[in-house]
């Protein structure tokens, strides 16, 4: 008797038996037959383990033939009222929604979500972008937007472009084919192409994460030149008069590169010049330390800095301690982004917090208003702001 282990070996080897049968004919090995057997059938006539194959046909059909007539039946509710469950689970009394919801698990049923979308004209989908997956920040508002939308019956799906207009629109055209009941997109910039495929959308769409003059249609974030102007005032403040700021990746990032402008800008109003130093690899401890040598190669006076964001703040704390540098007597630094790491470092970060959370409440409450209230809100651009986190290290 063979093993499990083996016959789903030998199903694998199935797989890529078929994919060889469509290039090149049968192989010499596969039964002649194969055409009329399951992978898992063949695959235990080469194993000699026992399938029971009209058993599994009929598990697999049943589970396919389960209707929201059968849940609603096993539930003891109306039809129309599993529908309502599955589209806002919140719309159904407590009682019900359980009784639902156990139908559901026990018979195995899947709802087909395009099916209801196509009845709809609109699917129950949100299709999100976000530029990184290594960014905490955008992580903690997709969370806070899935939890308000996921209550009302819609699913979030999110995408990473990895700072890449192309993948940009090839995510918005796949997105857009799902018919979406809204598209959320970071930021303002985009190509030409994507911004016109989502201005023609039937859906509401939010940009995310920075404001400015023309938003396609709502917005949700703050200013990131307010930011960098925000860093500079608190080190002129504390008497630092030789600044920098230190970014990674800008030539992709276009909010680090404003934070960056407003901070120079800042400075410059007060007399100050200041140097902005950039490094063209993600934030990293590495990317820090290159970059706080950059800067002193540059002007080793330099007393205060700020950073694009917490990572690289933190990667220039660890560079300090390496140098024999104090924090904050000889050089200042503060970051970007409040992570949670920033108040348990060696000093503390001094930081700027903004408040991601509150910006995917305030997109799920923007797509609702519109969904539900089937109107365009008055106040389709909120400015969820940000406050300057003051601690050990500036």
């Amino acid at each position: 008797m063979r093993s499990i282990s083996d016959t789903l070996y030998a199903e694998i080897e199935f797989a890529n038996v078929g994919r060889l049968v469509t290039g090149c004919g049968r192989r010499a090995d596969m039964p002649s037959r194969v055409g009329s057997l399951s992978g898992r059938a063949w695959a235990a006539e080469r194993t000699g383990a026992h399938v029971d194959e009209p058993s599994m046909r009929r598990s697999r059909r049943n589970r396919q033939t389960i209707k929201m007539s059968d849940v609603a039946e096993a539930a003891n509710v109306s039809p129309s009222t599993v529908s309502l469950y599955l589209r806002r689970p919140g719309a159904v009394s407590k009682r019900a929604g359980a009784a639902i919801q156990s139908a559901i698990e026990e018979l195995g049923y899947v709802p087909n979500l395009m099916a209801g979308g196509l009845a709809a004209a609109r699917s129950r989908v949100v299709g999100v972008v976000v530029p990184s997956m290594r960014n905490a920040f955008f992580a903690q508002t997709v969370s806070a937007m899935q939890a308000i939308m996921s209550s009302r019956g819609l699913q979030v799906m999110f995408g990473n472009t990895d700072y890449d207009e192309a993948a940009e629109l090839d995510l918005v055209r796949a997105y857009l084919s799902w018919s979406p009941s809204a598209m959320v997109i970071t930021g303002l910039h985009h190509a030409p192409l994507t911004r016109d495929l989502l201005r023609a959308a039937d859906c509401p769409v939010v940009e995310m994460w920075e404001l400015g003059a023309s938003p396609i249609d709502l917005a949700v974030g703050f200013s990131h030149d307010e930011v960098g102007r925000a860093q500079a005032r608190h080190l002129i403040r504390k008497g630092r008069r030789r600044l920098a700021f230190l970014g990674a990746r800008m030539q992709d990032d276009r909010r680090a590169m404003q934070r960056a402008d407003g901070f120079a800008a800042e400075a410059r109003e007060a007399g100050i010049a200041a140097e902005i130093v950039h490094h063209i690899k993600p934030a990293s401890a590495e990317t820090a330390a290159a970059l706080l040598a950059k800067a002193l190669a540059k002007d080793p006076a330099i007393d205060g800095v700020a950073a694009s964001n917490d990572t690289i703040a933190l990667g220039l704390l660890f560079e300090c301690v390496r140098r024999g540098l104090d924090v904050p007597q000889h050089l200042s630094i503060i970051g970007f982004g409040d992570l949670e790491f920033a108040a348990f470092s060696n000093p503390s970060l001094t930081t700027i917090r903004p408040f991601g959370d509150v910006i995917g409440e305030e997109i799920a409450g923007l797509v609702l208003s519109v969904l539900e209230g089937g109107e365009r809100p008055e106040n389709a651009i909120i400015n969820t702001g940000f406050v300057v986190v003051e601690r050990g290290s500036a």
